[in-house]
């Protein structure tokens, strides 16, 4: 099996379906009929460790592949999915086009701003399509900023570098502060004893 964070995720299993084992998966790929059909593995990560699922059946409902993995034939199975990352080595993803690129290629990209400002490090990108944003590691924290062409103007996944141009208050916005541990004065004891 390929390294765990060198493969690419093109799906989450959401819940079960039905009572025979099957489960709904929210796919973060576009290539959803050739990702998700009968015969195809996936690597996941759970509790036990690194496994293998391999799709027994599927079928689209609601625009949400809903498979059955070989091995898991009951609802109780199925829960014990929820959650999990379908992986695939990067290698087998579809080629794609000039200019675009897959969502994890963005893990690790410096973002600058328009004028040049130095805003961090994609972390990652949480979200799936359509709903993506950014998780940029700052000098003053994390900072979430939308995946959206008016925002992140120029993406080079070979250069590993993203301009973006926020509206006002945006960075600001979106930046999560990291809690420091404030150090409390120790008082003085008091007459039943210490810290009274």
């Amino acid at each position: 099996m390929a390294d765990w964070d060198e493969m690419a995720v093109v799906g989450r299993i959401v819940r079960p379906h039905g009572l025979r084992g099957d489960v709904v998966v929210h796919p973060e790929t576009d290539f959803i009929d050739e990702r998700f059909r009968a015969g195809a593995s996936f690597a996941t990560r759970t509790a036990a460790g690194d496994e293998q699922l391999t799709i027994r059946t599927a079928r689209l409902a609601g625009g949400r592949p809903v498979v059955g993995f070989e091995g898991v034939s009951s609802v109780e199975q199925a829960e014990g999915l929820v959650g999990l990352e379908l992986r695939v080595p990067e290698e087998t993803l579809q080629p794609l086009g000039e200019g675009m690129y897959y969502l994890h290629q963005l893990a690790g990209c410096v973002v600058s701003t328009t004028g040049g400002a130095h805003v961090g490090t994609v972390a990652k990108v949480d979200g799936g399509i359509g709903s993506s944003r950014l998780v940029i590691e700052g000098e003053r924290g994390e900072i979430l900023i939308p995946l959206a062409a008016e925002i992140c103007i120029e993406i080079d996944v070979e250069a590993k570098r993203i301009v973006i141009a926020p509206p006002d208050g945006l960075l600001d916005l979106n930046e999560t502060k990291r809690t420091e541990r404030v150090e409390r004065p120790e008082r003085p004891n008091g007459p039943n004893g210490p810290n009274d």
